[in-house]
């Protein structure tokens, strides 16, 4: 347009000749010669011209020439979010928007994607993406942080569905990854159902590996997206542009929620969910600029049918680790010790661990669970898991062993108690005590009990003594009884008479 008054000028106040013009401004003959004949059927000369912006000179020039189109225009705000359902196509949106109008001109395919393009361009850019519905969550942390009373500050989680904007704001004590997963668990309840993709950037406490092309989320984020049957698929790092919808939503909680909250004073974090609720709904609930409804209305509409239904049981935190099995059948896990199936000794073995549950996985599959106890330096045995040695080391217990002696006879039963208490702990005598119970086997009951009375007569705890005394057979060897025992005569002995 700047052109087109230089012609004019150069024309009808200097009078130069066309191609005088062309050659100066770089145009071709026909231009100039087009822009000279439209001055003059408008009746312009160059005092009226000179006064004239750039804009009302081309109006004045051309707008004789516009027409009234017969084109009938498709809605195109309509037809933008159309496009987010999931499926949508330019194609479909113009045959239908042809069947609604037969009689109509309406434009060609071709021209139609090309009018929509012009359209897109003048949204935002974040809303010129195609987002299908329920298909993406994009999950961040606003930068603002509010204060508490103790001196601790709430972060601000914020959630944005991909295709309505739908947005979810929770205040979390931290951003470790407790609170990452907690607070987007809240987010799919907030929803009603779970998206095909959650979109965070690279957090430390979500993503094991931040990779710009094979990025990899911890085994509890993993553990997550099965419970609620979706995908972590974090963004590149240091590419915001990737989840624009969350740095979109972020601005927007900023503006509308913490701005309001500045002058409140909290005591805890809950506090501070239960002021946002209320200025969450109205952020939803607020219209468009330049598309029709509200991200409330637009949620409603396009993503809340095509998210997938929520698990029945909520999602619980589970720490996972990797572990072997020690030789006593036992993993260590959280300074404790829990059993495992005795074939698995010396294999490594995941735990996953819960606030109330441990699970031991081998390959994927669970080979044990028992209740997470919180005593250090303790045991927790399930006697199935141990071999069958062992569990008949389990059932051992100075009362047992003691019913087992008292079976033999008196004396054995006497001597195992004896045994028993000679120790500092009842366990370090049980092998001793076995050792002594199995004599029986190669002896025989009568010559072990005959055994333990010569053992209680000598006053050994020792069951290597009783096997010798079996050995050497003095269990057989008859007791001999000495005779009563009289003072010989003797000139020193004065007798009874003496004191008579």
């Amino acid at each position: 347009m700047r052109q087109i008054k230089d012609v004019l000028r150069l024309k009808l106040e200097l009078h130069h000749s066309q191609r005088h013009i062309a050659a100066a401004l770089g145009l071709s003959k026909g231009v100039v010669a087009k822009y000279i004949k439209l001055a003059s059927d408008a009746g312009l000369y160059w005092p009226q011209i000179e006064p004239l912006s750039e804009t009302d000179l081309h109006h004045r020039l051309l707008g004789s020439l516009a027409r009234a189109s017969s084109f009938v225009a498709p809605d195109f705000a309509q037809m933008h979010q159309e496009l987010r359902r999931k499926g949508m196509t330019l194609m479909l949106l113009w045959q239908e928007h042809s069947e609604r109008h037969p009689d109509a001109t309406i434009h060609s395919y071709s021209q139609f994607c090309e009018n929509y393009r012009r359209y897109a361009k003048t949204l935002k850019r974040s809303m010129r993406q195609v987002h299908r519905a329920g298909e993406k969550l994009f999950i961040d942390y606003a930068g603002p942080t509010v204060a508490l009373a103790d001196g601790n500050r709430a972060h601000i989680f914020v959630a944005a569905m991909g295709a309505s904007g739908y947005t979810f704001a929770y205040a979390t004590p931290r951003e470790t990854m407790a609170d990452w997963l907690g607070a987007t668990a809240q987010a799919l309840r907030f929803y009603g159902g779970s998206p095909e993709l959650v979109v965070p950037d690279n957090p430390k406490a979500l993503i094991a590996n931040p990779d710009r092309y094979e990025p990899r989320a911890n085994d509890t984020v993993q553990e997550f997206a099965r419970h609620y049957n979706t995908s972590v698929l974090p963004a590149r790092p240091r590419r915001p542009q990737d989840k624009a919808k969350a740095e979109s939503a972020v601005q927007v909680v900023e503006r509308w929620i913490l701005m309001r909250l500045r002058h409140h004073r909290f005591e805890t974090v809950d506090d501070v969910n239960e002021a946002i609720v209320a200025l969450l709904q109205q952020l939803n609930n607020k219209p468009f600029q330049k598309l029709p409804g509200s991200r409330a209305s637009v949620f409603a509409q396009i993503d809340a049918p095509a998210l997938r239904a929520l698990p029945m049981q909520a999602w619980e935190l589970a720490e996972f680790k990797t572990v072997k099995a020690h030789i006593d059948s036992h993993i260590q896990f959280d300074e404790h010790y829990y059993s495992v199936p005795h074939p698995l000794i010396g294999q490594s073995m995941e735990v996953r661990a819960t606030q109330r549950c441990v699970e031991v996985l081998h390959r994927g599959q669970r080979v044990a669970s028992h209740a997470r106890s919180a005593h250090k330096g303790k045991f927790t045995t399930l006697p199935e898991h141990l071999p069958e040695a062992h569990r008949a080391h389990m059932q051992w217990s100075p009362e047992r062993l003691i019913h087992w002696g008292v079976d033999i006879g008196v004396a054995t039963g006497s001597l195992v108690k004896r045994m028993l208490a000679a120790r500092q702990h009842p366990e370090h005598a049980y092998r001793a005590c076995l050792a002594l119970l199995s004599l029986a086997k190669r002896f025989g009951k009568p010559r072990l009990e005959a055994a333990c009375v010569i053992a209680l007569e000598l006053g050994t705890t020792k069951a290597s003594h009783v096997r010798d005394i079996l050995a050497n057979g003095r269990d057989l060897v008859e007791p001999s009884t000495p005779a009563q025992w009289v003072s010989p005569a003797h000139a020193n002995v004065r007798g009874a008479a003496y004191y008579q």
